[in-house]
């Protein structure tokens, strides 16, 4: 192969690999990002959900978060804090740390939730360990606007925890 040919194939790898491609028009694809598949046309859109829906009652984590996300921002699909709370609890259960800042975060404001700083708190924590740099952060917003019985009702729990 010649130099201009290698040039040539080089090139055109090169504008291939930055065309997005997406999983749900190709069998054989397997999503590069996520579970669910919401970057789609808003005429695809309900499927899509009721897709992800069905990945996240199976148990896929990921697809728990991206649903919860859906929920939470209201972006795409009508916002609900009852379902956000609830798939971010699901994928929090398992560990996952984005959901438990997510979750924590409702706990701190009051969405869907009554604001509780003490579970706020313990969910951020949890996040942080969990490796969510933000979630530790966010803690410490939290901390600042604990009383002391709270901080070592928190502290009491995480001591049980970890």
């Amino acid at each position: 192969m010649n130099c201009a040919s290698r040039t040539l194939l080089t090139g055109c790898l090169l504008l291939l690999a930055s065309m997005p491609v997406q999983a749900a028009d190709n069998s054989l694809l397997i999503p590069t990002e996520g579970s669910c598949m919401f970057n789609t046309t808003p005429e695809q859109l309900s499927a899509a959900i009721s897709a992800c829906q069905r990945i996240a009652q199976s148990g896929d984590t990921q697809a728990q978060f991206e649903l919860a996300v859906l929920h939470y921002k209201g972006e795409q699909a009508p916002r609900d804090p009852s379902q956000a709370l609830y798939w971010f609890e699901q994928a929090s259960l398992k560990g996952h740390a984005q959901a438990q800042y997510y979750l924590g975060l409702m706990f701190f404001r009051g969405e869907g939730v009554p604001v509780n700083y003490v579970q706020a708190f313990i969910i951020l924590k949890m996040a942080g360990v969990n490796g969510s740099d933000d979630a530790m952060d966010a803690a410490d917003q939290v901390y600042m606007q604990m009383t002391q019985s709270q901080i070592e009702m928190a502290n009491q729990v995480l001591g049980e925890i970890f």
